[in-house]
């Protein structure tokens, strides 16, 4: 059995899902694929069933009803992969803007060289982010500043969307209590990983805007994520975490 395996949440990625889930497959390392769809008006949902008859095995794919939200499809996916016996579980989007050849450093990161989990980040060497407006690389730039400075966690892309994680991880994490469904899932797990003393590196990355189909991002979300790095770091104060004796690494 594959031990990897990509989660991909879809809402509408109909221009996308086909060449994403070919490119994975094609990678000198094999990876199983896991896409978590949200009910998809224009199909992308059929798309992957018909992929399904060429990727038999390796392909696979939940549909849910209803724009559930980010974070809830990770969830379903992370169980899913944890029911199933993956030991390195992956979580990308669909859209390109993760460059799915970084899924092999990512592995190598924790299966080769030990770490717990790997972030695909944008700026541990600096900003690596290609066809984003300016406006919109400040926004995330600092508001990695302010989730560190709120919440004392030493990541530099703490809102990054594509990551690395180990089994052992996300057994750990209580995963029926996360909170958050938007972009504040992301800064989420990565603060519950980081206070139960798990083993996190940064692996660089270039980061490149969609080309096709629409963002998913919104006021609500960003609004979320501000918030919800304030409620994090004051429910810790009341949250005990056993730690897993690891060190934080970048």
């Amino acid at each position: 059995m594959n031990q990897s395996i990509v989660v991909i949440p879809t809402y509408n990625e109909i221009e996308n899902v086909e060449a994403i889930i070919r490119k994975v497959f094609s990678l000198s390392k094999p990876f199983d694929v896991l896409i978590i769809d949200d009910g998809s008006p224009d199909q992308t949902g059929a798309v992957v069933k018909e992929l399904q008859k060429e990727f038999a095995g390796s392909l696979h794919l939940v549909e849910r009803k209803g724009k559930l939200g980010l974070g809830t499809a990770y969830i379903h996916g992370f169980k899913w992969a944890l029911e199933r016996g993956y030991n390195y579980i992956f979580e990308m989007d669909a859209d390109f803007s993760h460059p799915p050849e970084d899924l092999i450093r990512l592995h190598e990161a924790c299966a080769e060289k030990g770490h717990d989990a790997a972030i695909g980040s944008r700026y541990i060497t600096g900003v690596n982010v290609v066809n984003w407006p300016i406006n919109r690389v400040l926004m995330s730039y600092f508001a990695g500043y302010y989730v560190r400075t709120i919440t004392g966690m030493p990541i530099m892309d703490p809102t990054a969307g594509f990551i690395c994680y180990t089994r052992k991880v996300l057994e750990t994490i209580d995963l029926d209590k996360i909170q958050f469904i938007g972009y504040a899932f992301q800064i989420e797990m990565k603060f519950n990983s980081w206070k139960y003393g798990f083993d996190i590196v940064e692996v660089p990355i270039i980061f490149t805007d969609r080309t096709k189909g629409a963002s998913k991002m919104s006021r609500g979300i960003f609004k979320e994520a501000i918030l919800g790095v304030l409620s994090l770091k004051i429910n810790s104060y009341f949250k005990r975490y056993i730690p897993a004796n690891r060190q934080v690494q970048q």
